[in-house]
């Protein structure tokens, strides 16, 4: 799989992308990911991005030339399942859809800044607009990281044990069952007995308990939407 993000602030993306599950899954050329400088496609000496709406609103929009030329070139290199815009007001990002996004082959993810992008490319360019949440940051970079993260994750080999991602919550749109280890006693608190019995059925048949519970009592809406 192929990443190619495209933002004006690239050093937000380089802690996120570097470390832990995303490295290792880097290292094993399971993805490759690839961060590209809108500046570098600005305009004018200063290498302009953004510039004052139409209407007179308040706040900077990033203009439609500098993206265009960016996504332009990019498509001239390959073919791409997915164009992402991530913003505020797209489709909440859910388990499900890193599931089907896990799948594709090649991705670009355009991060907005400022007031937003120039409604033409969403309009011509991007297929997919993605938020992480009801609330507004300062711009798409961390939410693309959240997405490059849920997506590389579930690349087969990108887990030590692949098997893990498969009892992650919300995928089976329930809530994940509490998790224990060594000691077994601590500070008076114990592991609960079912779990030491050796019974894969009875562990099983408690975790699927768990499970529901937590799900209604910390997450109802979930149990709804799976009816």
């Amino acid at each position: 799989m192929r990443i190619d993000i495209i933002t004006v602030v690239p050093q937000l993306l380089e802690s996120p992308l570097n470390h832990s599950i995303v490295q290792r899954a880097k290292n094993k050329g399971l993805v490759e990911i690839v961060i590209h400088d809108l500046r570098e496609y600005g305009l004018g000496p200063r290498k302009n991005v953004d510039d004052y709406s139409y209407g007179g609103d308040a706040g900077m929009v990033m203009m439609v030339e500098p993206i265009f030329n960016c996504i332009n070139g990019l498509r001239k290199e390959r073919d791409y399942d997915e164009v992402i815009f991530m913003t505020p007001d797209g489709e909440q990002l859910s388990q499900g859809m890193a599931n089907e996004l896990s799948l594709k082959q090649n991705i670009i993810i355009l991060c907005g800044h400022y007031k937003g992008i120039d409604h033409r490319i969403r309009e011509h360019l991007v297929t997919k607009e993605i938020t992480i949440g009801d609330y507004v940051l300062s711009g798409g970079e961390i939410p693309a990281a959240v997405v490059v993260d849920a997506i590389v994750r579930l690349l087969p080999g990108a887990l030590t044990d692949e098997t893990s991602a498969l009892s992650d919550s919300f995928q089976d749109d329930l809530l994940s069952p509490p998790v224990y280890t060594r000691p077994a006693s601590f500070n008076g608190w114990d592991v609960p007995e079912v779990l030491l019995c050796g019974d894969p059925k009875k562990i099983k048949a408690w975790q699927d308990e768990q499970a529901l519970e937590r799900t209604a009592r910390l997450r109802p809406s979930l149990l709804e939407k799976s009816k």
